[in-house]
């Protein structure tokens, strides 16, 4: 599933919406994560500010390469890497993936339309496949 330009257009977009506030949204990334995937709680810190603050900068950085793969091949590595040692494996994406559309939703409201949702979806698609990919997250 291949992301569009109009489509990586609109995602870049409203990631540029949420970032006067990217605190706030981090920290209901994580509690939208921790409702879908209690088990995945274990795997982080006590005190998530950090952690989300470099989840949304990371986030920032990929959605704004993301129609250039090459150039993001050793961040997908080195993150597929560091989730794989913390114990992520495939199946923990859909939950991630739900939580960040559930953020978006949340932070966005009416703004947050069907095919906005569609094309975060293609773009974490982009995202997660190339993690799993390059960074040899288990099944």
């Amino acid at each position: 599933m291949s992301i569009t330009s109009a489509e990586l257009a609109m995602v870049r977009g409203s990631l540029e919406r949420l970032r006067k506030d990217f605190e706030v949204h981090s920290t209901n990334f994580y509690d939208a994560l921790f409702r879908c995937a209690p088990h995945l709680r274990q795997m982080f810190r006590e005190d998530l500010t950090g952690q989300g603050m470099k989840f949304m900068t990371t986030l920032d950085v990929i959605v704004h390469k993301l129609d250039n793969e090459e150039e993001l091949a050793s961040r997908y590595q080195g993150l597929g890497r560091s989730h794989a040692i913390m114990g992520v494996r495939t199946a923990d994406f859909a939950p991630m993936e739900d939580a960040l559309i559930e953020t978006m939703r949340n932070a966005l409201g009416d703004e947050f339309t069907v095919e906005l949702e569609q094309a975060w979806r293609k773009a974490y698609a982009v995202v997660s496949r190339n993690m799993i990919r390059r960074g040899g997250i288990e099944a």
